[in-house]
């Protein structure tokens, strides 16, 4: 089994290709086996007639003029020579013994016949009698089938070649479309909302159809999910503005400041959770072409101007972008945001991977994420058990939006903890 290949279109190209190539064969065999019978026949049907009729006139003519007409009597699988030929035992192979039934039919009424073998490696017989005034008569015969055309095996392997592509042909009209449902699985984005063309047989078309239903489905359920996510974190921000207003007239310090704590966790928690929602939405914002060296330079500039240690290290080429910048922004912030929060300094790079693409990087000084937990901080309210606390711990929402922008932008966002300590996250954008 470990030759049987993994894939379904090469373990049906192998069938199907095996199965034409088995019915050729057998078509072929059964042709082949009809035309060599045939070909005997008309063989031995010839050697029939023209033997009798060369040996009638060998008969017939003066001795002195035989000579002249042997080779207007000599044909392709046989001869005759005016000797006793060449001495030897009587022929055995099948081949031989169908001639000699023929010459025997033909001639033996007439002329007495005695058969010997030729040594060689192919059938070889001679037929040796003598003709009416006593002058011996050889015919040197090798009974063998015509032979087969030259061009048959050019067109045996053009029927080959044929059959490969009809199997690839047939092999791909069925999995061509279980190919394209598969990339339309794999990359499926509820908020991008691209539905599967819905072409091909009946069968495909349905399917594609019930994918595009689906979708339809799972892009509804999560605009009610963020609906209410943005409507309950909308309509919390009254009470609490609320009881911040009765907290502060409390007359015991330590108690309000402690409650005015946990009403500003639960501030930052609300507008978090509509930022969020907003994020998970088609934004609305036009595409602009920036240049992102002298873009991503402002934005860092505003951190150092407020007193934060966050560098800027730019490629040496420009690198125009065509993107949604406040979007951006608004992932970069995010970002910066998380890095100074884990770290004392934060750094920004920007390299180019390819020509379509362009790659940030943002790298902290901070303890990093478990590598267990790369891929689960990117999940809402998702928080490494360690930060946990209400200094760095945060709502679990700022990566969650970063990564739900991003997609939203047709980029990625990768988590990665560096050898040297510290995480670097990278956002990969297509350039325009």
């Amino acid at each position: 089994m470990r030759l049987w290949p993994r894939s379904l279109l090469a373990r049906l190209l192998v069938i199907v290709f095996i199965g034409l190539l088995l019915a050729n064969a057998l078509s072929l065999t059964l042709v082949m086996y009809e035309r060599m019978r045939s070909a005997r026949a008309v063989m031995l049907g010839n050697l029939e007639n023209d033997v009798a009729t060369s040996v009638a006139i060998l008969d017939r003519l003066p001795a002195s003029e035989r000579q002249a007409w042997l080779p207007r009597l000599d044909r392709g699988n046989y001869r005759y020579i005016l000797s006793n030929g060449e001495p030897g035992a009587a022929p055995q192979d099948k081949r031989s013994q169908d001639a000699i039934r023929t010459l025997k039919a033909t001639l033996e009424g007439q002329y007495p016949l005695r058969f010997t073998a030729v040594a060689g490696p192919i059938s070889h017989i001679q037929a040796h009698l003598t003709l009416r005034d006593g002058s011996p008569l050889t015919i040197d015969l090798i009974p063998r089938m015509p032979p087969v055309a030259s061009w048959l095996p050019i067109v045996l392997l053009l029927q080959l070649l044929l059959v490969a592509l009809c199997s690839w042909i047939a092999v791909r009209q069925v999995v061509q479309p279980l190919s394209r449902f598969t990339r339309a699985v794999d990359t499926l984005d509820p908020a991008a909302n691209t539905p599967m063309a819905e072409r091909g047989p009946v069968e495909v078309h349905r399917a594609a159809h019930a994918f595009n239903a689906m979708q339809s489905r799972i892009q509804t359920h999560l605009r009610e999910r963020t609906q209410i996510l943005a409507s309950i974190s909308h309509d919390l921000q009254t009470p609490i503005t609320r009881m911040k207003l009765r907290v502060e007239m409390a007359e015991q310090p330590a108690l309000r400041d402690k409650l005015l704590n946990d009403l500003d966790a639960m501030s930052r928690l609300v507008r978090e959770g509509i930022a969020y929602a907003r994020s998970s939405e088609p934004l609305e914002e036009t595409s602009l072409k920036l240049e992102l060296n002298a873009w991503i330079n402002s934005i860092v500039c505003d951190y150092q101007d407020i007193g934060k240690n966050v560098q800027f290290q730019a490629s040496g080429t420009r690198l125009p972008l065509t993107t949604r910048p406040q979007a951006l922004r608004r992932v970069m912030t995010n970002l910066l945001d998380n890095a100074l929060k884990y770290g004392d300094t934060a750094a920004v790079e920007v390299h180019q991977p390819d020509e379509k693409h362009v790659a940030i990087r943002i790298i902290d000084s901070g303890p990093g994420i478990p590598e267990a937990e790369l891929e689960a901080v990117l999940q809402p309210f998702y928080r490494v058990e360690t930060s946990r606390n209400r200094d760095t711990g945060g709502t679990g929402l700022g990566l969650a939006i970063a990564a739900q922008l991003t997609a939203q932008l047709n980029g990625t966002l990768q988590l990665a903890n560096r050898p040297a300590g510290g995480l670097e996250v990278t956002i990969t954008l297509p350039r325009g």
